[in-house]
């Protein structure tokens, strides 16, 4: 049987009364951090999931924008390069009329040289016919055998012109 009066009995239900409020408060205190240590963990995984959910928007902005750009590059060289071939074709069309303009200046040159040959050689005929009578009269043709020579020169020069 027990004895009440025991004073290890009371040390022992006083051990036991003690450890089991020390451990009811530690208790308390621990599962209270638990709770904020899960709350600060639910918090952050929110918090992770916001970020992760910025930063696939972002991503797929970045995207976008980075689509556009390559296309707007695309469009830029296509650009560039109807540009070059119109260029290339003004270009080759003044070189054209420049070549153009240069054979007509020369053939206009040559015509004009041609021309004045031709003025220089008629008026050389002229001048050797003039001396070649003078030389025959100075020979001593006769008055009117020189007059038929000179007529007949003047005949002839027309024909013997062109």
């Amino acid at each position: 049987m027990m004895d009440w009066n025991d004073p290890s009995l009371w040390t022992a239900v006083g051990f036991v009364v003690f450890v089991a409020l020390v451990a009811k408060a530690v208790w308390r205190g621990a599962a209270k951090a638990l709770d904020e240590r899960a709350e600060a963990i639910r918090d952050s995984l929110e918090n992770a999931a916001e970020l992760r959910e910025d930063a696939q928007k972002t991503l797929a902005e970045y995207k976008r924008r980075h689509r556009g750009a390559e296309e707007e590059a695309r469009a830029i060289l296509e650009h560039a390069r109807e540009e070059a071939a119109r260029m290339g074709e003004e270009a080759e069309r003044a070189l054209e009329e420049a070549l153009g303009r240069r054979e007509r200046q020369a053939l206009a040159k040559i015509a004009q040289a041609e021309q004045e040959a031709l003025e220089e050689v008629r008026a050389r005929t002229v001048e050797l016919s003039v001396a070649a009578a003078r030389a025959l009269i100075s020979q001593g043709l006769g008055e009117g055998r020189a007059d038929e020579l000179v007529d007949e020169a003047i005949r002839e020069a027309p024909s013997k012109l062109h």
